[in-house]
Formats: C-alpha cells, structure tokens, sequence
C-alpha cells in the first residue's frame, strides 16, 4: 500500500529537478501524477515515465492555469494535491541597486503571481474532492536576509509563505491543508554552477548551516510526499523546514 494511493497530484515545474524526482516518488507511492511545465516536451517526457498525464502550462498566464486544472480533472476525475513547485531565480535578479523593474517583474510573474494562480483555480478542486493538500514551495529566504542579494526572489518566496499561511487558516475546515515548504540550499546543477563561478561561494555559505552540506534533492522530495500524505493530517499554514538547521543557527561547529 502506498503512501499517496489514488491520490491526484499536480505539480508544476515537473519538467527536471527535483519536481521531475517528486513525479517519479509520488506515482512510486501509488499517486496518479499530472507532470505540468513551462517546457510541454520535458513534462510529456517525464509524464511518460511515470505513466501519468503531461502538459504544458505558464503558470503566470491564468488562462494556462485554468486549463491544466481542466485537463488534469477530465484525466484522472479530479485533483487532491496542488505540488506549486515553478519558480525561477534569473542571473539579473540581484541587489536591490542592480535589479531593474523588468528583471523583479519577471521573478515575481512567475514565483508570486503563479502561485497565486494556481491557489486560486486548483483549490476549488480539492473542494469537490472534500478537501486536500497544497504545498507551496517558499525558501529559506523567505525568513531570512543575505548580503549576496536576489532581491526579487527573495521578495516572491516570503509572499508565498505568507499566502500559504492565509490560506491555510482560511480552508482549514473545509479539509484543505496549505503549507510552504521551505528548503534550504539544495544541490542541484544549477546551484553547484553557479557557487562554482565564485571562488570561496559555497564555503562562505555552507559554514551557516549546521549541518556543513547542502540537502539532497531527495531529501527535500521526502519532505513534500510527508506533506502530499495523509500522514501530514494535522500539519496546516506551516512553515515547513527543511534546512539542515540553517535559520536556527547563530555560531555553528567549527
């Protein structure tokens, strides 16, 4: 028996990474799983793997939102958990002093306005069903600051924390639970590429975290199928952590 059994699961950004990992742990857990991203080959391809529905959305677009709710629901009969994973952090999303209008606008498209979005036209199915799960993915930005500033980044993960937070409170007792879950620094390509580009990047950072390492895709995956299961039953509007200490932390080992 599965931890997600016959579970629909929509999650955006399911195109790679570790949205791409959660499609394949979530349908390994007996989930009905609709890979949906910007890119549509990418979500088709993951979505073959894994023997789910694949599409393509633009998650700041609300037309595009609505209509992948649609095409999920009319797949698999309905939707029970919204896995809002999009998002997008730009090399021109910098200081405050750097980034121009179009580069916060951009970021905030997608990571704000897109989870908002997909709030707004996802709950309603989660409704019908008698209730389900949101998960949100903030960061561990959200509760803190950095002197390596991506202003507009930042700005997007604390609003969704904080709308995660609202709409928990406000759908408890309809049976929707909505959480934000907050990773700390996560070892993909994309990270590792950028930390390299830098000499003493990944050491100036990592010597804040506990731990000393950056989390496994895995292990943030994990978080969001605990999350995505009625296992979480009683876990609402939280501030879900997974940082390996980070925002705990004021001296760390040496």
């Amino acid at each position: 028996m599965g931890r997600l059994d016959d579970k629909v699961c929509v999650i955006t950004g399911a195109g790679g990474g570790m949205a791409a990992d959660a499609a394949r742990l979530f349908t390994e857990e007996g989930a009905k799983v609709v890979a949906a991203d910007v890119n549509g080959d990418a979500a088709a391809q993951v979505a073959d793997e894994v023997g789910g529905l694949g599409l393509q959305v633009d998650v700041s677009d609300a037309e595009s939102v609505q209509e992948m709710y649609k095409a999920a629901a009319a797949h698999f009969g309905g939707v029970d958990v919204l896995y809002n994973n999009a998002g997008i952090s730009p090399a021109d999303d910098d200081s405050i002093l750097e980034t121009d209008l179009d580069a916060w606008e951009r970021v905030q498209a997608v990571n704000t306005r897109g989870v908002f979005l997909c709030c707004k036209y996802g709950i309603p199915y989660l409704l019908e069903r008698g209730g389900g799960s949101v998960i949100n993915v903030a960061s561990f930005v959200a509760l803190v600051g950095a002197a390596t500033s991506q202003i507009s980044y930042t700005a997007s993960k604390g609003a969704v924390l904080s709308m995660s937070k609202e709409l928990g409170v406000q759908f408890a007792r309809q049976g929707v639970r909505v959480n934000a879950l907050c990773p700390g620094p996560v070892e993909t390509p994309l990270l590792l590429r950028i930390w390299s580009e830098t000499p003493g990047a990944a050491e100036r950072r990592l010597v804040h975290v506990p731990m000393g390492r950056m989390a496994k895709p895995r292990e943030i995956v994990n978080a969001a199928l605990f999350l995505a299961s009625d296992e979480s039953s009683y876990v609402n509007a939280a501030t879900f952590l997974v940082d390996g200490g980070l925002t705990a932390a004021y001296v760390t080992p040496e």
